[in-house]
């Protein structure tokens, strides 16, 4: 007899996070909030608690010098720590920036990737405070980022409720038709390519829109939609022990053309993007009109309605099972 061979099962995100968590214990004292959301909560004060975040991006991994510049880079990175801290209610205050350099890289790359880290910073009010440099195989980007919160205005992934409307702060897809673009997968027309690799390349964490929802008491859960809306929705149910139905997807412009352009389903197309960073909230389904009319004066922009929160376990689209179809750190995608 010949001995079978064994393969490993996949390895994937949320697991390794989970047993990361185990190891680790958890949180006590001054941590209110510790490791599986989107920022770490501490609580350094009776009316504040500062959310604290780390992301790390890494060439040929999270980017290519072929699709985005090293300020575009830069900006990315600076951005999905900003996007993290809105998913908690938390305004942006600093950062920290660990970069592992590869030996043939130049000065003028350094510079010119801080400069996107710094334009960034900038537009989320965070002040880079410090960090570290080393020589690494490739290219990487690892920011801490720290806000501040309100007690009463914490969001996390854990309140959402059957019954409760779930809302996106924008359109969907655009990066994801972005990278396509930059791929040459897709070719839309000239406006749409230039609204897709913005998107793509210098995305806009929603941290005004993060602190507005978080200080209405309506919302019972927040988080980013970084991995994808069919990835990050079932997340935010997980944590809140209950499912979802998806009935509309806002799809963005660029994202519905280039869909159509490959052949696919427009919705599904936009659920399965990532870095998006919109954000994703649970709201009493009697305030989210008022709450939506609200969040349109303030910031010009609708606030829609994606679907509502169940008590059954699993995320639907249009009463089929959806599949986890965004990006896994993992998995690759």
């Amino acid at each position: 007899m010949t001995a079978q061979r064994r393969t490993a099962p996949a390895l994937r995100e949320d697991d390794v996070v989970s047993a990361i968590a185990e190891i680790v214990g958890p949180a006590s004292g001054k941590i209110v909030l510790g490791i599986g959301d989107d920022a770490a909560l501490w609580q350094p004060s009776r009316s504040h608690r500062s959310a604290i975040t780390s992301d790390v991006l890494i060439e040929g991994v999270h980017f290519t010098r072929d699709a985005m510049t090293l300020e575009d880079a830069g900006w990315r990175a600076m951005a999905a720590n900003a996007s993290d801290l809105a998913a908690m209610g938390a305004r942006p205050v600093l950062a920290t920036v660990a970069l592992g350099v590869p030996p043939h890289s130049t000065s003028e790359e350094i510079e010119t990737l801080y400069c996107g880290l710094a334009a960034a910073a900038r537009q989320d009010r965070l002040a880079i405070v410090g960090g570290d440099l080393s020589r690494a195989p490739v290219l990487t980007i690892a920011i801490t980022a720290v806000g501040e919160v309100r007690q009463s205005n914490v969001k996390t992934r854990a309140g959402a409720r059957p019954g409760t409307a779930i809302a996106v702060t924008g359109r969907l897809g655009a990066a994801r038709a972005g990278l396509d673009v930059a791929r040459g997968a897709v070719t839309l027309a000239p406006e749409l390519e230039i609204e897709a690799l913005r998107a793509f390349r210098r995305p806009e964490a929603r941290c005004a829109e993060g602190r507005f929802l978080a200080a209405s008491r309506n919302v019972l859960a927040m988080m980013d939609c970084s991995d994808g809306l069919s990835t990050d929705l079932a997340r935010l149910c997980a944590a809140s022990g209950c499912g979802a139905e998806i009935e509309s997807v806002p799809v963005a412009a660029a994202a519905r053309a280039a869909a159509e352009a490959a052949g696919l389903s427009p919705e599904a197309y936009a659920v399965a993007g990532g870095e998006d960073f919109e954000l994703i909230a649970a709201i009493r389904p009697r305030a989210f009109a008022h709450l939506q009319r609200r969040f349109a004066l303030r910031f010009g922009r609708e606030l829609h309605r994606a679907g509502v929160v169940r008590a059954q376990p699993g995320i639907e689209m249009h009463g089929r099972p959806l599949e986890r179809t965004g990006w896994d750190h993992f998995a690759g995608g």
